[in-house]
């Protein structure tokens, strides 16, 4: 799972300490794109809290709680993919993920969160996996879609991005669906 080519020269790896620099830098350059969706986004502005970030996933991994992972198109981090919490009591699980803006639309992410899934659904037995997503973010929506997720309903005003309280759509897949779908899906 942590040296894994999901296609086109894209690899999912999980995010280390050295990483840190790389990921500040992909923040800072997308972070107008990112702002509309993703709170945390202000409060990275240095170095120091990309390198905070990749030491609390480290330290969820080595807890059984989740993981980071970062998506390298050749020596270059394009994306983060993240998994928190791992609730192993009842077998479930959450799914975030941004993607550079200038790659947005390759099909990328939909693989990474398909890759992501195998490893939660058949190698840790997880039983639910769930994508929390703003209601006009079309195209974080259309990978839980396009992936056999079921909508279920809405938080409303759960979260805080673009400056205001908004509503989240939650999705959720279980690991029987996961075994239908694949098949369809092609994965």
């Amino acid at each position: 799972m942590w040296g894994t080519l999901i296609g086109d020269g894209i690899w999912l790896r999980l995010l280390e300490r050295h990483h840190a620099e790389s990921l500040f830098a992909l923040t800072d350059r997308n972070r107008d794109h990112l702002r509309p969706w993703l709170s945390w986004v202000d409060q990275v502005r240095e170095v120091r809290d990309s390198l905070a970030f990749i030491e609390e996933t480290l330290g969820q991994l080595a807890r059984g709680e989740g993981y980071a992972l970062g998506l390298w198109l050749e020596k270059n981090l394009i994306g983060v993919i993240g998994v928190h919490p791992i609730d192993q009591i009842n077998g479930s699980a959450s799914i975030g993920y941004w993607l550079d803006a200038g790659h947005q639309g390759q099909g990328i992410m939909t693989r990474a969160v398909a890759t992501v899934l195998d490893d939660l659904f058949f190698a840790r037995g997880l039983h639910r996996v769930e994508i929390r997503v703003a209601p006009e973010n079309h195209r974080s929506r259309a990978i839980p879609e396009r992936l056999g997720f079921r909508m279920e309903g809405i938080l409303r005003e759960a979260a805080r991005y673009g400056g205001r309280w908004g509503d989240l759509i939650v999705y959720a897949l279980l690991d029987r669906e996961w075994e239908a779908q694949r098949t369809v899906w092609g994965g």
